[in-house]
């Protein structure tokens, strides 16, 4: 463990700065995508739990005020993953069930390598929230690889 004030020594040195900053590059592009597929993902599972998703619905199980919703509505409209009907809910056009889909088994993979490794199913599923996002397809498939080889 280190010492307070003393930075921990790397194990290797910097890498080229192009290479570097990829890293980084691909980390603000998942931040900037998972918001749009956390609501298209709660828009399917709502639709699949109840055939119809509801501003107040999102809200509530996103946790936040109706009006960040309705912001965020407009824009997944605008970007062509949802359509909404006047006094109806919201709909996933064909392009956001797409996206829901992706984001779903990227979660369900995640989360289960971390019930492979012990971690509860609480944690797993809260911990697979953010990671879902941030996991490259090389990464997935040796989540899967390692689940396969554990059986």
């Amino acid at each position: 463990m280190a010492l307070k004030n003393r930075p921990v020594p790397r194990e290797k040195p910097l890498p080229d700065a192009d290479v570097h900053s990829e890293g980084f590059r691909q980390t603000r592009e998942a931040r900037r995508s998972a918001l749009v597929e956390d609501y298209v993902e709660l828009i399917a599972d709502l639709i699949e739990d109840g055939n119809e998703a509801r501003q107040v619905d999102i809200a509530a199980r996103l946790g936040v005020a109706q009006p960040t919703v309705a912001k965020m509505l407009t824009r997944l409209c605008a970007d062509g993953l949802v359509s909404r009907k006047p006094y109806r809910g919201v709909f996933l056009t064909d392009a956001g069930r797409k996206v829901a889909v992706e984001s779903r088994i990227r979660h369900q993979t995640v989360e289960a390598f971390l019930r492979s490794l012990g971690v509860s199913a609480e944690t797993a599923r809260i911990d697979a929230e953010g990671i879902e996002h941030h996991v490259s397809a090389e990464t997935l498939e040796a989540f899967r690889k390692a689940m396969t080889a554990a059986r």
